[in-house]
């Protein structure tokens, strides 16, 4: 095997298995940053001497057998462990040769349980959220440090440091490597899907930059809903964000044309959209309806894609129904953005005059500032003929994306004006 070809399959491996180990040497040495340090010593392993033994039948198993006995020398080295087997519940004894082969075993029964722990560790409320971000990517998502960078639009020493720091008040705070229990556990759940969602909206409407999408964040995000859906199979707004991330990307393909401009969700040609996501997410969310609990914001707003996902053609869609989801969503979770939404759905249901009387109740909230309003009120604007008052709007919206792509098409607007 070359040099190159054993890096490449490390490369792969770590993408793969990261959290898992980092989850599991985690639970020995109580402390996410340490545990990081140790996988990563296992990958330097790995780099060193696959090329000449190639890779092992289970590399993740092999990364992880490294990592975890660099975790128990480390712990003897320190003289602590007879505490730390304590802290695992006195379910080990010592007994000379025996003990990696003990905590092996009983580490492996608990990996779901560990990979849990260190989304509700990455994610937790002490931190900033972009300090989450970074660090669920980090931990749990193996990409790496550039790899942030590049995704986010930030150079490699500032996400470098975030995740330095984040790594630092986690052990500062004292932060428990535990899953949280009761009202706890509630808010919490909400800060680990914020962070996701936050991740996939960011792949799916880039806030700036050249390009109008970078699916490899949404990929990211959704492989994340997937991972939380097996480790929380009965919560509705875990299944209800996986299918709500399933049902936007079913219609990625269509949302780019052939030049990376964006196509708008009426224009789309809806015989590009991806029926296998489309299908699993209306699964999800029958699953999440069938668990007879109040819907949340997550399972709501799947509800609305449900919507676009079920018409085949733009007129077939149920509009006045995505207005009163977008009501209910609106009280569940009150913000103007939803409002603005609502306003939208508003027009498409009952005319635009309506819609834009919705649009102009909002005006003055001072967290629409952005382009969305603006561009909002040239589209209903110009769909009441009222030209000279679109173009001034449409043009007002391109001054204020910073996204190039959304630039462009905002003075295409303008212009057709």
């Amino acid at each position: 095997m070359t040099v190159t070809d054993a890096h490449g399959a490390v490369d792969a491996v770590w993408r793969i298995e990261s959290a898992r180990i980092i989850a599991g040497v985690a639970r020995i040495v109580r402390d996410v940053g340490l545990a990081e340090e140790l996988a990563q010593d296992a990958l330097v392993a790995a780099l060193e001497q696959w090329p000449e033994s190639g890779v092992p039948n289970n590399p993740g198993a092999w990364l992880m057998a490294i990592a975890k006995r660099r975790a128990i020398d480390l712990i003897r080295r320190k003289d602590t462990y007879q505490r730390k087997l304590a802290e695992m519940g006195h379910e080990l004894e010592i007994d000379g040769d025996s003990v990696e082969d003990d905590v092996e075993a009983i580490l492996e029964d608990h990996i779901e349980d560990d990979l849990l722990r260190l989304v509700f560790t990455a994610c937790h409320p002490v931190l900033t959220m972009d300090a989450r971000v970074t660090l669920t990517l980090k931990l749990l998502g193996g990409l790496k440090t550039d790899e942030i960078a590049r995704a986010f639009l930030a150079p490699e020493a500032t996400i470098a440091q975030r995740i330095v720091r984040a790594k630092r008040n986690l052990a500062k705070a004292g932060v428990e490597f535990e899953v949280p229990s009761g009202p706890e556990l509630f808010e919490r759940t909400s800060s680990v899907l914020e962070v996701i969602y936050l991740i996939y909206n960011e792949g799916y409407s880039a806030t700036a930059g050249d390009d109008w999408m970078r699916p490899a964040l949404c990929n990211e995000a959704m492989r994340l809903g997937r991972l939380i859906v097996e480790l929380m199979p009965t919560e509705p707004e875990v299944l209800g964000l996986l299918a709500l991330m399933e049902l936007q990307s079913s219609r990625a393909n269509a949302r780019v044309g052939s030049d990376g401009e964006p196509v708008l969700l009426l224009d789309q040609d809806r015989r590009r959209w991806d029926r296998l996501l489309i299908r699993r997410g209306l699964e999800g969310i029958e699953r999440a309806w069938a668990m007879e609990k109040p819907p949340g914001p997550y399972l709501l707003q799947a509800a609305i894609a449900a919507c676009h996902a079920r018409a085949a053609d733009p007129e077939d869609t149920d509009w006045a129904r995505i207005a009163g989801l977008y009501a209910v969503l609106a009280q569940v979770t009150p913000s103007p953005v939803i409002e603005l939404n609502q306003a939208v759905a508003i027009s498409m249901a009952f005319g635009p005059e309506r819609g834009l009387a919705a649009v102009d109740l909002l005006a003055d909230d001072p967290s629409l500032k952005d382009y969305h309003l603006p561009s909002v009120r040239g589209d209903l604007l110009f769909k009441l003929g009222r030209l000279d008052e679109a173009r001034a709007e449409f043009e007002k919206a391109a001054a204020l994306t910073r996204n190039e792509r959304e630039r462009k098409l905002l003075l295409e607007r303008a212009a057709a004006c």
